[in-house]
């Protein structure tokens, strides 16, 4: 069964970030100047304009910042999912990301809601990130 969702473009960029995620790592530019962890990917710190970056590794554990829960397919291969989730979670270590939250009940999510990553290996090359409940923030 070949997966029939839409994939991130992967580019020299971006590829260290898929390269940890495939690995269950959550890794994200740390910069070497001033330390600001940011997401998504840039080669310049937004707050130093440093070019010199690392990869950090993250805890994984954040709260629920907003959320909507869908409840029209917009893509037709998402219309089995319905309803689901699509959050903007605030990461323990500072960053926000996109992503979805998964294994509850959709009326049980709210904002501050502790969650937790983990991986959804949707390919041989692909592994997405998402969330469910947790212990996180």
């Amino acid at each position: 069964m070949s997966y029939e969702k839409p994939l991130p473009i992967i580019d020299e960029d971006n590829a260290p970030y898929w390269e940890y995620a495939r690995e269950h790592q959550l890794r994200m530019q740390k910069c070497a100047g001033c330390g600001h962890i940011r997401f998504p990917v840039s080669l310049v710190c937004p707050r130093c304009h440093s070019l010199e970056t690392e990869w950090t590794k993250l805890s994984g554990k954040g709260k629920v910042y907003s959320y909507v829960i869908y409840h029209q397919a917009y893509h037709p291969a998402y219309k089995d999912d319905i309803p689901y989730a699509v959050a903007i979670i605030q990461l323990k270590e500072g960053p926000r990301m996109e992503s979805n939250i998964t294994d509850c009940h959709m009326e049980d999510i709210e904002i501050g809601m502790p969650v937790e990553l983990y991986f959804d290996d949707v390919t041989g090359d692909v592994s997405l990130p998402k969330f469910r409940l947790g212990e996180g923030g």
